[in-house]
């Protein structure tokens, strides 16, 4: 499990097209790639599993406890990405709730984030 940030101080300022915004580059992928949203309600939990292709969970928003091979629990919030590898046993809970969007795609690695770190 390896742990990154999205933040907009990892973002980059865009005035293309008369445009004004921050845009944090997540990954540029081409093999099919699932991308869904979670909602993990109070006490809420992904339970342990493996993971089927690399995985991306970007917390948008609330708070949790995430872990992965290490078999340690470890605290993210909102603007935190964890990527799992293939194969990876990990699980996620939330004590208060949490939102995370999910990107799941055999081009998913580490390597593409490192940008974040």
């Amino acid at each position: 499990m390896e742990i990154f940030k999205y933040t907009k101080e990892f973002g980059k300022h865009i005035t293309q097209f008369d445009s004004d915004f921050t845009m944090t580059r997540i990954g540029r992928l081409e093999k099919t790639t699932h991308v869904g949203c979670m909602y993990l309600e109070k006490n809420g939990n992904i339970g342990n599993h493996q993971a089927i292709t690399p995985q991306l969970l970007l917390i948008i928003s609330g708070q949790g406890y995430v872990k992965g091979k290490e078999n340690a629990f470890t605290e993210v919030s909102t603007g935190h990405a964890i990527f799992w590898d293939k194969g990876e046993w990990h699980e996620t809970k939330t004590v208060n709730g949490m939102t995370a969007l999910v990107i799941e795609s055999e081009d998913l690695s580490s390597s593409l984030l490192s940008h974040l770190s």
